[in-house]
């Protein structure tokens, strides 16, 4: 498909003008960033695995009718998606204390949580992406009651069909953000998930070691970021077992092979 025309570009994705009306063109960048793009570096193939993670887990999902903006995979690095006029408030779900809550809260990272907690975060790098409330988010009109008791329970869906997914795996939901948006038809507006689910944006910890294996691996300077990605690829069925030699980037596959 010939590339179109730049709509946006984030720090993970780039959006291009879709095909036909109503549909863009999502591309997943090797670019990592942390703590609000203040850290900066590049995980090789990162936009391949969660090119194939998201689609795979937004599959799951539509098939247990969480609607979502996904419509199918076009090649290693883009997907079409729905357009869709972006809430400006993250979602995170957490079941396990780790990261901010950890630190605000001044309690031990890996301590369970008795009930699952959703947080709202508002979307702006530029004041590091501050914690709010329902209260701001009806007073401000980022969201409407209704939308946010959709996101709030489509939240708690998708955490509670991702964490089986991932236990069935070996894999511990520490935590994830989620990011929604609107569709409308005519005078009317529905809300549905959108962005992308991948180690990216999800904390995921090994059950039986605790390794992490997500973007905490880049926060931190712990090194194993591809491996990390790669491995809940392989569990989740998307790469052959001991695949080291996997075509994660098609480009520079082609310039070890000379063509």
């Amino acid at each position: 498909m010939a590339r179109r025309r730049q709509i946006y570009e984030g720090k993970a994705k780039i959006l291009y003008e879709g095909p036909e009306p109503g549909t863009l063109i999502q591309y997943f960048k090797d670019d990592a960033t942390a703590f609000n793009a203040q850290k900066k570096g590049t995980i090789n193939g990162k936009g391949v695995l969660n090119n194939r993670i998201s689609e795979h887990v937004f599959t799951l999902l539509q098939g247990i009718g969480v609607p979502t903006h996904f419509i199918r995979r076009l090649n290693m690095r883009e997907q079409l998606i729905r357009q869709v006029e972006i809430v400006p408030v993250e979602v995170v779900v957490r079941n396990v204390v780790a990261g901010s809550l950890a630190k605000r809260l001044g309690i031990e990272e890996g301590t369970p949580l008795p009930r699952t907690i959703v947080e709202y975060y508002f979307k702006d790098d530029a004041l590091g992406d501050p914690m709010v409330t329902d209260e701001h988010i009806l007073c401000f009109g980022w969201a409407s009651q209704d939308e946010l008791h959709d996101m709030a329970d489509m939240a708690i869906r998708v955490n509670d069909f991702l964490s089986g997914l991932f236990a069935g795996i070996g894999i511990r939901l520490v935590d994830f953000k989620l990011e929604f948006g609107r569709i409308f038809d005519n005078d009317f507006s529905r809300i549905i998930l959108a962005d992308e689910i991948s180690p990216d944006g999800c904390r995921l910890w090994d059950m039986a070691s605790g390794e992490k294996l997500d973007k905490d691996r880049f926060r931190r300077d712990l090194g194993g970021e591809v491996e990390a990605y790669q491995e809940v690829a392989r569990r989740l069925g998307l790469l052959p077992e001991g695949a080291d030699s996997t075509v994660l980037d098609l480009e520079k596959h082609r310039q070890r092979k000379g063509s």
